[in-house]
């Protein structure tokens, strides 16, 4: 009773097994450095000496001549002594200074 029969023969079944090899790939990223210099105005105070040579002469004092101004005393409110420098008179605490070499009116911190 042995027979031979065909044997059934069924689709194929795919087996399918992953592997992965890595690949490097370049990737650019562009990166840009600005150097940025920033001019700041600083002031540059110069000052300029002015030197003046001043002759007082007081001239021949006579043996009963008395200087008028050495008996002043500036801490008196009534007396006044005007500078023969500046022209200024002393007494008056709200005249102002004007430099003789810039004028006065060269800027707003020279008024």
């Amino acid at each position: 009773m042995n027979r031979h029969v065909r044997p059934v023969i069924c689709p194929p079944q795919c087996v399918v097994r992953d592997y992965y090899t890595t690949r490097e790939v370049p990737v650019i990223h562009p990166i840009i450095n600005v150097n940025r210099q920033h001019i700041v105005n600083v002031p540059r105070h110069i000052y300029q000496p002015v030197t003046r040579n001043v002759v007082m002469d007081n001239g021949y004092t006579s043996p009963g001549y008395t200087n008028p101004m050495r008996g002043m005393d500036n801490s008196h409110p009534n007396q006044s002594y005007t500078n023969p420098m500046h022209g200024m008179d002393n007494s008056s605490p709200n005249q102002s200074y004007t430099n003789p070499m810039r004028g006065g009116n060269c800027c707003n911190r020279c008024r």
